[in-house]
């Protein structure tokens, strides 16, 4: 099966002026995806700071594309290779508040672990803003949340544009909803964000001078 048509991508070139150029492109996660998906979804690293099950086997993993990605309102695979390869390393999502009319969304994303460090998360999440409120009409706001101690995270947002707004006190419960709930940072987009960085192609076609950090975080 050919994976399904992608959102455009973007150029990344590593540090070393010696190293390839790198596609990062967008696209539907699928069922077929579901190897490429289990690098993330098992991870405890990735996964501890999302409040989704970690996946332990390729069976739990069909059953969450198949009951979750699928029907999500704004999903996408974060896709890595040369020439707009479309093997997914990741996820970024976006889930609107139905009780705000569409109006306020929460930005999620995760990483493969093999991937960090390299510019990608903030280059998808470039890409994110660069569309989503066309794809979204009525979405207004989009917003993040990250732990306080969460400094990979808060500096992917950061580079993507995002304004940090605040602390959330005993906001973040955790995976399985254990523990005591910790402190969160709140960040947000707005529509209007996109003007004041230069628009959408803008913050598409500089996103390479972003920091290298990656992080991840739930929608």
């Amino acid at each position: 099966m050919e994976p399904p048509a992608g959102d455009g991508d973007v150029q990344l070139r590593g540090g070393d002026s010696s190293a390839a150029a790198l596609a990062v492109s967008l696209r539907p996660l699928v069922l077929e995806d579901v190897d490429a998906f289990m690098a993330w979804a098992s991870d405890e690293r990735v996964m501890r700071f999302l409040k989704r099950p970690l996946c332990a086997t390729r069976e739990q993993a069909v059953a969450q594309i198949r009951d979750t990605v699928l029907g999500h309102p704004w999903f996408r695979a974060i896709c890595v290779g040369a020439g707009g390869g479309t093997r997914p390393v990741g996820q970024v999502s976006v889930w609107p508040y139905a009780d705000e009319g569409g109006r306020r969304a929460n930005l999620g994303y995760a990483l493969a672990r093999d991937h960090w460090g390299r510019g990608i998360t903030a280059a998808a999440i470039r890409m994110v803003v660069g569309r989503v409120f066309d794809d979204l009409p009525a979405l207004e706001r989009l917003e993040a949340v990250t732990g306080v101690d969460n400094v990979r995270s808060q500096r992917v947002l950061e580079k993507a544009g995002f304004q940090r707004e605040g602390v959330l006190r005993r906001y973040i419960a955790g995976r399985g909803g254990g523990g005591q709930a910790k402190d969160a940072m709140i960040y947000s987009f707005l529509s209007s964000d996109r003007l004041r960085c230069n628009g959408a192609t803008g913050l598409v076609t500089e996103w390479s001078r972003a920091s290298s950090a990656d992080g991840q975080m739930e929608a």
